[in-house]
């Protein structure tokens, strides 16, 4: 099963490609790899949390965050080369979590973003994964993530 009939079998829906709030596109594809710009956790033009995991911000609404962004990432992917089904593997994924300074779970919020990946992509979406704390991410979101998939010739 390719990966739209995944995403549709899961009745997930790859949301429009969220613009760019500075001077970058969502995607870029250089040979057989596209690059993602770091994606927020907008959903219907609203972001689901901002704050900080671990203070203001559950783990519960940080794993949620990086499954949107992992999301959002995918429709950036998508309208770089017009259907889900062209990526072969996804080859990275970096998981930035704003939290507090004694916050030491940024791999458990990660895993929202990487199990959505394994759902609609099974052993293609096995990828490598950067899990970071910061101090503070844009519009004050509590996560961004960024992909790096391979893409069929």
């Amino acid at each position: 099963m390719g990966a739209e009939a995944k995403l549709e079998s899961l009745g997930i829906t790859v949301p429009d490609v969220v613009a760019p709030l500075a001077a970058y596109v969502p995607a870029t594809r250089t040979g057989n790899l596209v690059y993602t710009a770091g994606q927020l956790p907008a959903r219907d033009g609203e972001m689901i949390a901002v704050g900080k995991v671990g203070g203001s911000v559950s783990e519960e609404q940080g794993y949620e965050c990086a499954r949107q962004c992992a999301l959002n990432a995918l429709a950036a992917i998508k309208a770089e080369i017009g259907s889900l089904d062209q990526v072969t593997r996804v080859v990275k994924a970096t998981v930035f979590v704003a939290s507090t300074p004694d916050f030491t779970n940024q791999a458990k919020i990660a895993n929202g973003a990487s199990e959505l990946l394994g759902e609609v992509f099974g052993d293609a979406g096995r990828h490598a994964r950067s899990a970071v704390g910061v101090s503070v991410l844009p519009l004050d979101v509590a996560v961004e993530v960024e992909l790096i998939v391979e893409v069929a010739g």
